[in-house]
């Protein structure tokens, strides 16, 4: 029977949460001090702890030295109030999750329903590294470069924490395939992973999709409607492209981060949430604040923990094995084998990828189709090593602070000088403006056509759609005269 141990000199508060846990199963032990948390702990090792760091004879923190304790229970912090330093004390400690006083009780079932001992976790750990060093295969992510080695520690670092985590990186780079390894990773694996794109939501409907509705709410609302929060009860929320959000919609998201409460539209009943929160963005934070695209507070709150990924160009080491990735599971799926030449796959090494690995994905798909016989040569796979159809044959720059290249532009150290057409930006032009004029110039270059214009810029067709979309609301018009 799993056992827990509660370390709390709060009696009322010690017999609350030991009747609960009771009733769910567990043995359990209450320690009012320091010295009594040892000496049951050498009775009973337990598979829990709910830990009050402030006791009588001294902190909580100290029974964080205790190395068997630490490798053998999943610790939970009990904290007086809730903040981003709770969230940060509780991962560096190695808490596994951290409860608020007065405790929410639903919350703490939750927790219940996640335990498992920090041993197993690592154990499964070390398997996954086995395996990726045999394979270059960890979770759902492929890769054996240095880039994507400290992407891995990263997971295991923060994957079995309760913080928040923000991923970055360039479209396509799969900031989805991480946060959904991170989920596989975590206490909460049993439970719900749900994906929300903000960017592809109507900004009318976003706030009914992630926190429902009532019946009659609106018009059309001929039912009720359970939102993304309620659906991922337990589990994990994936926010993709959260700059997307309505700012308005952006604080009633904190609100909910902060209290663990949410209400659907058209109630005045609040609602616990049980939810992990991980968010990302394929613009650079920071640009997105200074642009009025995401709110700083809740930057702070999400931003608990980082992960930036690298684009595919950063670690063409890894083209290979991933093409080959992508081959196998269409041949599987179609039930004809085909194989890369060497050329073949020196060609796609050679590219710059201005797409990354969603543009590789599809290079693979369309070769596969294309090739007439067993073996994928050169024919069907980009022409010019150094992305002739992408933003470094352009060249398009811009001249900016810090010598530091603008994210719509992505432009690598190793592109060639410029020699085609290009736009010159003032210094001290604000980021969110230097954009709008590079994309805007880029696509009267390749005469308004958005998919060209996308591939070169390096950004997602939707993510162009979503930034002409802006600035037509701003009134501005998108064809530069």
């Amino acid at each position: 029977m799993t056992h827990a141990l509660i370390v709390e000199d709060d009696a009322d508060s010690a017999e609350t949460m030991a009747a609960l846990i009771s009733a769910q199963g567990f043995t359990v032990a209450i320690a009012r001090t320091m010295r009594d948390a040892r000496r049951q702990i050498v009775l009973q090792l337990p598979d829990l702890v709910l830990l009050d760091l402030q006791l009588p004879d001294g902190s909580g923190m100290d029974l964080f030295q205790d190395a068997q304790l630490v490798a053998n229970s999943e610790i939970v912090l009990i904290t007086g109030h809730a903040s981003l330093e709770s969230s940060i004390q509780a991962l560096r400690m190695g808490a596994a999750d951290y409860l608020v006083k007065p405790i929410n009780m639903k919350q703490l079932q939750g927790i219940l329903s996640r335990v498992m001992r920090p041993s197993a976790i690592q154990a499964e750990l070390a398997s996954l590294t086995a395996e990726w060093e045999a394979s270059g295969h960890f979770g759902h992510l492929w890769g054996r470069s240095p880039p994507m080695r400290r992407i891995y520690e990263q997971i295991s670092r923060v994957a079995v924490t309760a913080v928040s985590v923000f991923i970055t990186g360039e479209s396509g780079t799969g900031k989805e395939v991480v946060a959904q390894t991170v989920h596989d990773l975590s206490r909460r694996r049993k439970h719900p992973f749900l994906a929300v794109n903000c960017g592809a939501i109507s900004p009318n409907l976003i706030e009914s999709e992630i926190f429902g509705h009532e019946k009659g709410s609106f018009t059309g609302a001929d039912r009720q409607h359970q939102g993304f929060f309620e659906r991922a009860h337990g589990g994990t929320l994936f926010l993709d492209e959260i700059t997307e959000m309505p700012l308005e919609l952006q604080v009633k998201l904190l609100r909910v981060l902060e209290t663990g409460m949410f209400m659907r539209v058209g109630s005045t009943v609040a609602q616990e949430t049980d939810v992990r929160v991980i968010a990302a963005t394929n613009r650079p934070p920071e640009q997105a604040v200074g642009s009025g695209k995401l709110r700083e507070d809740l930057l702070y709150r999400l931003n608990v923990f980082p992960i930036e990924l690298p684009p595919l160009r950063d670690r063409a080491e890894d083209v290979p094995l991933l093409a080959q990735h992508f081959l196998s599971a269409i041949c599987e799926r179609e039930g004809t084998t085909k194989t890369f030449t060497p050329a073949a796959l020196q060609r796609l090494q050679a590219y710059r990828w201005p797409g990354n690995v969603r543009e590789l994905r599809n290079v693979v798909q369309r070769a596969y189709v294309m090739a007439s016989g067993n073996t994928i040569n050169e024919e069907w796979l980009p022409d010019d090593p150094h992305g002739a159809n992408s933003a470094y044959a352009t060249s398009l720059t811009t001249p900016t602070r810090h010598g530091a290249a603008p994210a719509a532009a992505a432009a690598p150290a190793q592109a060639p000088a410029a020699s085609g057409p290009s736009i010159t930006i003032p210094i001290g032009t604000s980021m969110a403006d230097a954009e709008r004029q590079l994309i805007l110039a880029t696509l009267e270059h390749f005469n308004q056509q958005k998919e060209r214009t996308a591939a070169a810029l390096g950004v997602s067709l939707k993510t162009l759609y979503n930034r002409l979309k802006e600035y037509a609301a701003d009134k501005v018009d998108v064809t530069p005269e």
